[in-house]
């Protein structure tokens, strides 16, 4: 019973062998002693080994299974799809030293292989002054980065021996310009397959050369536009040390190519100089030497070498030597020469800088046109950097300018306020930019200076428009403002000519960005009138003067729109109203939105004009409804520090309607005036008649006896009697002789002496000073007991008014009163009154 269990047990295992080795079905790979290649099945070096995959064969199974030349071995694979976890190496060893080589074509051999990655080697030992050649199909290889892949995972990879030491001459895919490598010595080419490709052949062969007296020789050959990527041996790792490698370029007549070192490092070096040498065209007897940071010749035309030279490295620090360069061919550009004069010689602090619009695709299959500028026919980039104080002549190189743009810096800076006050700066885009045939993109403009000096920016006739989501800048050309206060950056937003703000006034250091949009600013250019200057300190972050036009809609927005204005950050807007218009003010919200962790945040609105009102808004207050300003008028706004991240930003608008007079104030006004005219007839002919019933009337006779002083008032008339007019008389007014009197009755006649009288002219342009942390009133506040109106001066700052009850103090003889009004003393009062007493005829 027990044998018959063993039996069937036997039986079972027999059954699964079977179909385990008909699942994975059995292979055979014989080699020839002739051939001397061995084959090695080993699990590919990126899989994890969680899961291995065995290759069984009569003896047992196993990981790794290495067949030798003269073996034929049948195995199977104890898994399914094996190429997820087994690679295969076939090298073939060609032995050129003890006897002659088997050049020419190189075939995949053995046939009839395991469909798994597998890798050709080809170990050719030769001797080192023996040259060989390897010679590609087309469609030839192109070199890649050492960690690379090639889009159908078909790779080449060919090092070469020094002595006991494998250099990497490169990395390859197919399709591509290089055409042959020819070696000094030994090499060893490897062929990368994937598990699936039906390639049958190699697609290169090998020959016998003479010695080449250098490491390699690489040979590309052009038949079109098209552009090429090469390095340097063992890139990125070091070049060897004092080696010489040769590019050659096989160029068609009808094109040209250019030379553009994209990235290289030098070693550090104790003997020689690292450089690379030229054979160009017609000068083929003598290289042309370079260094490596010079600039390499462009537009060069028919077939031409390259070859690196390095040198002796120092033992203690030898640093790295590596290339990696780019040919490009493409047709012949500027056929007709034309050059442009660039003259920078009279500029100062500028910089522009011309270069490709866009980098490239990076698609190593498109070939891109690439254009170049030229100072010289030898000396050509992709990217010119020109500076001021030099006069440059310049040609490009390119089939359509449009892929170049123009970006520019300038710095005007001021560190002494009595130097650079009165200058005024134009900020426009200089001729010598705007004759070239290439667009500019950017001009920045950095405006330097200490934190006592501020800028103001001007554009008198175009004047600014501020572009916002209500009032979009559609113009050729914007600017960008950003102000940098004690490090931190305030972005005023973005404007365009245009508008109605004619001046700008910041503090610190400011930064301009005019960008361009499209060619119209070509014409546009010629217009330009930014200007600033340099003024003394302002307290506020900004201050806007914003002039509009009558029928304008101007839409105005706080500065760092998006993020919010910084914490205690005040700024200010002085808008003029228009002759006979009145200006309605409006905010695009009810509330500021914000709640403050220290301090206030205030809008302030106030009319420029005496006993003006002022209107004031906290942050937990809503903003006032639209309000008509009759006169030019101040917007302020301050913020606080929030409780939260978020910030004040606010948006306001001004329209303008014609200003109508009101007919019951007409009416009112006539009136007034009638009644005034009234009162005063009826005074003086009362005071006619009385004169009449009393006296005859007075008439002035000159007599040379009597004496015009006044008793105890010697001195009050310097000049003699003889020198002055003072004693002759047409006739003696009434209203002069009756002032008093006339003044006791309220009349309207008085003289024109000591009489104060409010000014009348326009405020000036000082900002107003926001209120105090502590200001806790409502919102209206009325200037009825507010102090004179008197004209500023500049030390004078505008500001909202905080009031005070009335008072009178007194100042030795004279009296001051809280208007400000200053009364004269009692004695000069009594003496004025005997003056008058004595001039009048006594009855």
């Amino acid at each position: 019973m027990a044998g018959g269990r063993s039996l069937a047990l036997a039986a079972g295992l027999l059954v699964a062998a079977a179909q385990l080795l008909q699942l994975a079905g059995s292979l055979a790979i014989s080699l020839r002693a002739v051939d001397n290649i061995t084959v090695t099945i080993k699990p590919g070096s990126s899989i994890p080994p969680l899961k291995h995959c065995k290759i069984c064969t009569r003896q047992a199974c196993k990981s790794e299974l290495r067949i030798n030349a003269a073996v034929k071995e049948d195995f199977t694979f104890q898994c399914e799809a094996p190429e997820r976890y087994l690679v295969m190496e076939i090298q073939k060893n060609i032995d050129c030293m003890s006897g002659p080589c088997p050049f020419g074509d190189v075939h995949l051999q053995p046939s009839g292989l395991p469909r798994l990655n597998r890798t050709f080697i080809w170990d050719v030992k030769a001797n080192k002054k023996v040259g060989l050649e390897l010679k590609f199909s087309t469609p030839w290889l192109r070199q890649i980065g050492p960690t690379d892949a090639c889009p159908d995972l078909i790779t080449y990879t060919i090092s070469s021996c020094i002595d006991t030491t494998r250099v990497s001459i490169g990395t390859f895919c197919r399709n591509g310009s290089v055409s042959r490598i020819k070696v000094q010595g030994g090499v060893v080419m490897a062929l990368k397959l994937p598990w699936n490709s039906d390639l049958t052949t190699s697609g290169f062969n090998i020959a016998n050369r003479s010695s080449i007296k250098r490491l390699c020789i690489i040979e590309s050959t052009f038949k079109g536009e098209t552009s090429a990527t090469l390095m340097s041996a063992n890139y990125p790792l070091g070049f060897p040390e004092d080696e010489l490698m040769t590019w050659q370029f096989v160029v068609p007549s009808n094109l040209r190519a250019s030379v553009i070192f994209r990235n290289y490092s030098l070693s550090n070096c104790e003997r020689k100089e690292e450089r690379v040498e030229y054979y160009l065209p017609g000068l083929f007897s003598s290289p042309e030497v370079f260094k490596l940071s010079d600039k390499q010749p462009a537009n060069i035309a028919g077939n031409f070498n390259l070859s690196l030279q390095g040198c002796d490295h120092d033992d203690q620090n030898p640093g790295i030597l590596r290339l990696l360069f780019q040919i490009v061919v493409q047709h012949p550009q500027n056929e007709e020469n034309v050059t442009y004069l660039v003259d920078l010689s009279n500029e100062r602090d500028i910089s522009i800088t011309i270069q490709p619009k866009s980098p490239h695709s990076g698609h190593p299959l498109q070939f891109e046109p690439e254009c170049f500028i030229c100072k010289d026919i030898r000396t050509c980039e992709r990217n010119v950097t020109l500076t001021s104080g030099i006069m440059y002549r310049i040609f490009f190189l390119c089939y359509d300018l449009e892929h170049l743009r123009i970006t520019a810096e300038k710095t005007i800076a001021c560190w002494d306020l009595k130097r650079c006050q009165k200058k005024i700066y134009d900020l426009t885009v200089p001729k010598a930019i705007s004759q070239l045939p290439v667009r500019l993109d950017m001009f920045i403009w950095k405006l330097l200076a200490p934190e006592e000096i501020n800028v103001e920016i001007m554009s008198p006739s175009l004047k600014l428009q501020q572009h916002i989501q209500e009032q979009r800048c559609n113009k050729s050309y914007s600017y960008s403002i950003v102000s940098t206060t004690k490090g931190k950056e305030l972005y005023l937003g973005i404007f365009c000519p245009g508008g109605s703000i004619e001046k700008i006034q910041m503090r610190d250091n400011i930064t301009i960005s005019l960008k361009t949009f499209g060619r119209g600013f070509l014409n546009d250019s010629l217009n330009q009138d930014l200007k600033m200057s340099f003024v003394p300190f302002i307290k506020e972050e900004c201050i806007f003067t914003v002039i509009p036009d009558p029928k304008a809609q101007v839409y105005l927005q706080t500065p760092n729109w998006l993020e919010g204005l910084p914490p205690y950050v005040s700024v200010s807007w002085n808008i003029t109203v228009p002759s006979k218009q009145v200006a309605r003010l409006a905010f695009l919200k009810e509330r500021m939105d914000i709640a403050c962790e220290t301090g206030r945040a205030y809008v302030n609105i106030k009319e420029q004009k005496p006993k003006a009102e002022e209107t004031v808004r906290r942050e937990d207050e809503l903003l006032p409804e639209p309000l008509h300003m009759y006169h030019h008028f101040w917007v302020n706004i301050s913020n606080c520090k929030p409780v939260n991240k978020k910030q004040l930003s606010l948006q306001f608008w001004v329209t303008f309607v014609p200003q109508k007079t009101d007919l019951t104030v007409i009416i009112a006004v006539v009136v007034g005036v009638a009644g005034a005219l009234s009162i005063i007839g009826i005074i003086i002919c009362c005071t006619k008649k009385k004169r009449k019933g009393s006296q005859n009337p007075g008439v002035g006779i000159y007599n040379a006896n009597i004496t015009t002083q006044m008793p105890g008032r010697q001195g009050i008339f310097k000049k003699r009697r003889q020198d002055n007019d003072s004693h002759v008389y047409a006739v003696i007014d009434d209203a002069m002789v009756y002032a008093d009197l006339l003044k006791e009755s309220n009349g309207s006649v008085a003289p024109e002496v000591d009489v104060y009288r409010p000014f009348d002219g326009p405020v000036g342009d000082t900002p107003p000073t926001p209120p105090p942390i502590s200001f806790k009133r409502a919102t209206k506040v009325s200037n009825s007991e507010e102090l004179p109106f008197c004209p500023e001066t500049d030390s004078e700052p505008y500001t909202f008014a905080h009031h005070k009850p009335e008072e009178t103090r007194s100042n030795g003889d004279t009296s001051v009163n809280s208007a400000g009004d200053v009364g004269m003393s009692l004695l000069e009062s009594k003496e004025q009154e005997g003056l008058v007493e004595q001039l009048m005829p006594k009855e």
